[in-house]
């Protein structure tokens, strides 16, 4: 199928271009709003009509007469008929839709994959603070970046996650003051606990480790406790040390793992703030009003200038971020997406501002961003707002122990990044086909076991699968099943190119639907070996798209449920 639709897409490229020379950019297929118009169909003779002054009808009825002339129509199109205003709709002759079994058989996991690149991708995602647990809104972040790098990945780029942190500043001093007043035997609602401190039992836990004179290491530090309450540096230290510990056991526990992590505090201590700075203010894009250094970001679509440096010497927060990302730029990664709430979505405009009027050939738009929205969380038909672990918000590892990893991964994946979510716990606990997770995953259990019964009680054995013969496969459900699966690599690659790894939460919900309508409607351990032998290649094939869709959302393909 996949060697069936490039021929014919090579074909429709050559026929546009007999009409016009420019006119093959636009070559491409579109899957029909019904299943009964066809297998495939083609809009370009409507695209097509305005710039090249002709009626649309009459503009599809050349390409279908020219089409139907191309070797590779001949070969796999059964008919071509025009619809409506200027549809051509294709109907695919069955060999076309079942070489997808033989592809997917013969590529395996790497069905879907494409070669290497050689492009560097980065994406930065949940840099979080280390000033507490790791909340659902992290949570959505993890899943999303670690999705969008899985994708990325599919289509043959390097990839590598980045963790961003504030490692210093108001926050880190507001939870050392917090760990050192628990430290003294202070809690909140006591004479004297700071109104801006954190209240977390966490703190506590903080506390009494430091007390203890522990050591905690994490993937990007480790420290030594000193015991002394009035250590207030040494307190600060540990805290950090101990909640970026605690977030690396969060990530441990939904499967995320960082390629890197970076300090906000470096980019001060190296000089790469200053040097950027100095960079604006030489490139003429400064000015100074009211004691402040502002930057021209009005000159790059903001719709005003921003201050940069503020009357009291201090930097406003988009300046690091923008000497940030001239190191990403510097270290090779041409393409970059940051992965933020929609809180962050003021500072896009400014930091972009700041990248091209740094003049370091950066180009405009740069870097990709991704805004999600924040999750609710209802259990039991109620809100659940507060974690006793956080004091003040759900955190990711509650959501993980109440239902599943996988159940998390999928769900915060499964709507667009920008769309409000519900998270309920109750659903994601169902085990029948209202909870998409559980849906998906049984489609490919079910499978499983087909396959076993066939191989155990009918003695089949899977290395002959790849001899079946596929032109058995004739059946409605058949051919519907088998166009879903062809539509999987075209999927990843858009899914890639949009930042929309919802893509293949959907389109995996739609193989799984196709399979459950096949499964209910044809028997696959007939007595007819061969044609049981050809129905099992399909599952196989089936089987092996469930994982590696999956696999990109980073959830797992049970074999039993």
């Amino acid at each position: 199928m996949i060697r069936a639709k490039q021929e014919l897409l090579d074909d429709l490229a050559a026929e546009l271009a007999t009409l016009a020379p420019e006119a093959a950019a636009v070559a491409a297929f579109e899957s029909p709003k019904q299943a009964s118009h066809g297998d495939l169909a083609i809009t370009c003779a409507m695209q097509l009509a305005r710039p090249l002054k002709k009626n649309p009808r009459e503009l599809a009825q050349a390409l279908v007469d020219g089409l139907r002339r191309r070797e590779a129509f001949e070969r796999w199109v059964d008919s071509l008929e025009i619809a409506g205003p200027g549809f051509i709709n294709l109907r695919l002759k069955p060999a076309a839709k079942q070489a997808v079994v033989a592809d997917i058989l013969a590529s395996g996991e790497a069905y879907g994959r494409q070669a290497a690149t050689g492009r560097h991708v980065m994406v930065e995602f949940v840099s979080a603070n280390p000033t507490g647990p790791l909340h659902v809104g992290h949570g959505r972040q993890a899943a999303l970046g670690d999705a969008i790098c899985r994708l990325f990945e599919t289509q043959g780029d390097q990839v590598t996650r980045e963790f961003y942190y504030n490692d210093a500043g108001v926050q880190i001093q507001t939870l050392a003051i917090s760990t050192q007043c628990r430290i003294k035997g202070l809690k909140p609602g006591d004479p004297g606990w700071p109104e801006s401190a954190y209240n977390g039992e966490y703190i506590a836990d903080i506390a009494a480790d430091f007390l203890a004179k522990k050591t905690v290491k994490a993937d990007d530090r480790e420290f030594t406790a000193s015991g002394d309450p009035d250590d207030l540096d040494g307190i600060r230290q540990f805290a950090v040390a101990y909640l970026r510990h605690e977030q690396d056991l969060d990530l441990q526990a939904f499967g995320v793992k960082f390629d890197h992590y970076y300090l906000e505090s470096s980019l001060y201590t190296s000089g790469r703030v200053e040097r950027t700075v100095q960079r604006l203010i030489e490139a003429g894009k400064t000015y100074e009003r009211d004691g402040a250094l502002w930057l021209r970001t009005t000159e790059y679509g903001d719709d005003k200038d921003r201050v940069m440096r503020k009357s009291d010497g201090t930097y406003t927060y988009f300046v690091p971020d923008v000497a940030y990302h001239i190191t990403k730029w510097e270290r090779g990664y041409t393409k970059v997406i940051n992965i933020q709430g929609t809180d962050h979505h003021g500072t896009i405009a400014r930091v972009r501002a700041g990248l091209q009027a740094a003049g370091v050939g950066i180009p405009e738009g740069y870097p990709d961003y991704v805004l999600h929205k924040m999750v609710t969380v209802m259990r039991g038909g109620q809100e659940v707002k507060i974690s006793k672990r956080a004091g003040s918000y759900v955190t990711l590892r509650d959501l993980i122990e109440w239902t599943s990893r996988d159940a998390v991964r999928f769900f915060l994946i499964s709507r667009k990044a920008d769309t409000e979510f519900t998270f309920d716990v109750d659903l994601a606990l169902k085990q029948n086909d209202e909870n998409p997770v559980y849906y998906v995953q049984y489609a490919h259990a079910r499978i499983c076991s087909v396959v076993e019964q066939w191989r155990q009680q009918h003695g089949g054995d899977p290395a002959t699968l790849p001899r079946a013969d596929l032109g058995r496969l004739v059946m409605p459900a058949e051919a519907a099943l088998m166009l879903k699966l062809a539509e999987y690599p075209g999927m990843l690659s858009a899914a890639a190119r949009n930042l929309a790894p919802h893509d293949v939460a959907f389109y995996l919900r739609e193989v799984a639907s196709a399979f459950h309508t096949y499964y209910a409607a044809e028997r696959f351990l007939v007595d007819d070996a061969e044609l049981a032998r050809a129905r099992v290649a399909l599952l196989m094939a089936t089987r092996q798209v469930l994982h590696n869709g999956l696999s990109v959302l980073g959830v797992s393909a049970p074999t039993k449920m």
